[in-house]
């Protein structure tokens, strides 16, 4: 964390459900008095289910959460993300869907309004099912987090974007940019430096990281490393310029192979 913080990082992001749903007393007892210099970003919507874990939008159960969060990190979190709340709206009229939403949303809303969390958003894999749902009367998640890079359809893309338009939220992040990490087979096959202006400076894990930042456009990016090489190698990717053209041609290719599928 001395690492990311020299490097002008200043951002966590969890949840909890991370290592075995201990995630915020792990980060509490690492950070130590170093936390303070950090903004925290959690998730709650999976709950301990004897030896696996189960999803709920059930708002108890949530505000529960939210609790624990505040114990077990010692501070309240600075965002607070509703996880995938897809996972528990994949059945039943589309009427009931939208009210399971729209109470589990209320109660990270209420929270924040609250001042129990700093704010509150949701965090979607697949936000293709929340698109159908999303509309003006439900509370608005002040940051959106979708799965962002090379890796991501066609059909994810847009359904990201479906939601920005209905929900316009204060930011959108994205997560995961390499599809897993940089040693997937993928990014020996595929060279992503067509994507920046000057590939003969860049790494491929920059070219990819960078690229990221366009797909969609998003104004943070989630990245998971224990690595400090590494949280430098895609800080620096920063200062790359990303070529917009081929970009643009990227998403006219993945949307015209999400037409045929």
């Amino acid at each position: 964390m001395t690492a990311a913080a020299d490097l002008g990082v200043t951002a966590i992001d969890t949840s909890s459900n991370y290592f075995s749903f201990h995630s915020h007393r792990v980060l509490a007892e690492t950070a130590g008095d170093l936390l303070p210099e950090f903004t925290v970003s959690t998730k709650v919507g999976y709950f301990p289910a004897g030896n696996t874990s189960e999803h709920s939008l059930d708002p108890d159960r949530l505000r529960t959460a939210l609790d624990d969060a505040f114990r077990d990190l010692g501070r309240e979190p600075d965002l607070v993300f509703l996880h995938n709340p897809e996972h528990s709206l994949s059945h039943g009229p589309r009427a009931q869907r939208q009210d399971r939403l729209a109470a589990a949303c209320s109660a990270l809303a209420d929270a924040a309004a609250a001042g129990l969390v700093g704010s509150w958003g949701i965090s979607s894999w697949d936000p293709r099912p929340l698109a159908d749902l999303a509309e003006p009367s439900l509370p608005r998640p002040d940051v959106l987090m979708v799965r962002a890079g090379l890796l991501v359809g066609g059909e994810i893309l847009d359904a990201s974007e479906t939601l920005v338009s209905r929900w316009r939220p204060s930011a959108l992040w994205g997560m995961s940019p390499f599809g897993g990490s940089t040693t997937e087979g993928v990014w020996k096959r595929f060279d992503p430096r067509v994507f920046v202006e000057a590939p003969q400076d860049c790494s491929r894990a920059q070219a990819a990281f960078r690229a990221a930042f366009h797909l969609p456009c998003v104004d943070a990016m989630a990245a998971g490393t224990n690595d400090a090489a590494h949280l430098e190698e895609l800080s620096n990717s920063l200062t790359h310029e990303v070529n917009v053209a081929a970009i643009a041609q990227y998403r006219r290719l993945a949307a015209r192979n999400g037409q045929r599928d």
